[in-house]
């Protein structure tokens, strides 16, 4: 069996690959990973759309409980969608990295992503300094790592894309 991860564009539901889409149709569970982007549609569109329910995957799912998503792939079909693309996110790969490592097969469909969106902006990728994610904050969590980044890049001159 196979661990989907799906990517899903930019816009909305409409934006899968027709790839990602027929991979969808053959799985069992449909996972929505919900906190290192923001879905701009309801995720219940997605749920219409794609004909499978889409279970939301908080924070707390994904780095702590994702044991719970990839051991199902052991003997079922499993969609672990993301917006954007896969691998725009350091969680995403490890959550592929943890699913190899316990032998389940995992499979990625890419997508557009917010790095060739920049490009749109008539920004060259060549003017770029080190990307920087910006996390949702929380009443407790405030982190502020992410500013010495932002002032690197721009004591050398590069623009710095940042991920929210």
């Amino acid at each position: 069996m196979v661990l989907y991860v799906i990517g899903l564009g930019l816009g909305d539901e409409t934006d899968i690959t027709v790839r990602g889409l027929n991979a969808i149709k053959t799985c069992d569970k449909v996972f929505l990973e919900n906190y290192t982007s923001i879905l701009g549609i309801d995720h219940k569109l997605l749920t219409e759309y794609y004909g499978r329910e889409v279970i939301l995957a908080d924070r707390e799912c994904v780095e702590s409980g994702a044991e719970v998503i990839y051991e199902q792939a052991k003997d079922k079909n499993i969609a672990f969608l993301v917006v954007g693309d896969p691998f725009c996110a350091t969680t995403h790969t490890d959550l592929i990295l943890r699913a190899q490592e316990i032998g389940a097969r995992v499979e990625v469909i890419h997508n557009a992503s917010v790095m060739g969106a920049a490009g749109a902006c008539g920004l060259q990728l060549y003017h770029y300094g080190q990307t920087v994610s910006i996390p949702f904050f929380t009443e407790g969590w405030r982190p502020d790592s992410f500013y010495d980044k932002v002032a690197f890049n721009r004591k050398g001159g590069l623009h710095t894309l940042c991920l929210l």
